[in-house]
């Protein structure tokens, strides 16, 4: 969400706090222990913690194992667990220009700051002294919406989002859109357009076909305009920014230069100024079958509202191959008007559990559910 000046401010706070907790065992904004009991979920789910991550946002995972964690504060780590012990966390790589984005293939990490993308080759092997990085392309430098979620879709290309650099704005090409490339940086091609800022994707596993979230602007009330659920099943779309948001709200400033119906409507408005993030298609099995192939998403929560909404994990059932719903699955980060914590992203292990980032709490959990649960 924009308003770069309170953004700032806010960045910094978190930045110094995350600083702090790589020093101290335990440190959730002065407590000292997180308190998941405050966590609801359905009927035979359970949330533990999987592993303190200062910062902790994007989430990638090795075909080997190895669970890699973006942040804005600068670190990327990497996470490795195994049956029976506490999961080791090591810092790949300090003082980076927010590197949110991470994504993994053929042995390689790719990490997006602002500003590029780089590539950790055979990380795996080195992840006590992590090689010199590449670098696979160049971006714009701007900060605001500048942090970026990175992943490659079932076509092989690495697609890589680049935000409005304002609230609401009309920005030249390269900016508001998401953009895609081979893994080496060529090939370079825009995908789709009128995307205020999508930190969250994914591919629909039995269509191919990306869905993605995206935050809208700010400063039009308490309940304008919606986030939004995206589905873009071919390039060349364009979903409305800066002229339309949500499914037909014209923006005061720039919506005569041309109406809503000339631009994609979202699959699915979401709650406004929720700040959703990281989505995910559920692909496991051990969630009930009504979780089966739909979608979980990270909200991580409103600052431009008079009272706060998201801090959440909300869910998005498919029939048909369209958005049936959209249901809170996990919530309790945020108590009144006091938030603890701040879901990033989500990703599906392959025990079908689901991990969720937090940067608020510098922490990653993991959601289960117990056999003989009843969730409906």
């Amino acid at each position: 969400m924009a308003s770069m000046g309170r953004r700032g401010r806010y960045l910094a706070v978190i930045a110094v706090g995350s600083a702090a907790a790589l020093f101290c065992s335990v440190s959730v904004r002065g407590q000292g222990r997180l308190p998941l009991e405050k966590v609801k979920l359905p009927p035979g789910f359970e949330i533990s913690l999987y592993a303190r991550a200062p910062g902790a946002r994007s989430l990638a995972l090795s075909p080997g194992g190895t669970l890699f964690v973006g942040t804005r504060e600068g670190n990327v780590y990497a996470v490795r667990s195994g049956t029976g012990r506490e999961p080791n966390v090591v810092t790949l790589a300090r003082g980076l220009r927010m590197p949110n984005g991470v994504a993994f293939r053929d042995g390689s990490l790719y990490v997006a700051e602002i500003h590029r993308v780089l590539r950790y080759d055979a990380i795996e092997s080195n992840l006590a002294a992590p090689p010199r990085p590449a670098v696979v392309r160049e971006f714009p430098t701007d900060r605001h919406h500048g942090w970026k979620f990175i992943a490659f879709g079932p076509d092989g290309m690495l697609y890589v989002p680049v935000g409005a650099p304002c609230n609401v704005c009309q920005p030249g090409p390269m900016y508001a859109a998401l953009h895609r490339m081979r893994p080496d940086g060529s090939g370079f091609e825009t995908f789709a357009r009128g995307i205020r800022n999508t930190v969250g994707f994914d591919w629909d596993p039995a269509t191919r076909e990306l869905w993605f979230t995206d935050n809208g602007r700010d400063m039009l009330g308490d309940e304008v305009p919606p986030d939004e659920l995206n589905h873009a099943p071919r390039d060349g779309m364009d979903f409305g920014f800066p002229t339309c948001h949500g499914r037909n709200i014209p923006d005061p400033e720039h919506g005569r230069k041309r109406p809503c119906s000339a631009t994609a409507p979202p699959a699915r408005e979401l709650g406004p100024h929720v700040a959703a993030l990281g989505m995910r298609f559920y692909t496991g099995r051990m969630f009930p079958e009504k979780y089966r192939k739909g979608i979980f998403i990270a909200e991580h929560g409103s600052w431009n509202r008079s009272r706060k909404i998201g801090y959440r994990v909300m869910f998005v059932p498919l029939e048909n191959g369209r958005a049936a719903g959209y249901e809170v699955f996990a919530s309790g980060w945020l108590q009144g008007e006091e938030d603890w914590g701040r879901p990033v992203d989500v990703l599906v292990m392959p025990d079908g559990a689901l991990l969720v980032s937090d940067d608020g709490a510098g922490a990653i959990y993991r959601i289960g559910y117990r056999t003989g649960g009843s969730a409906k």
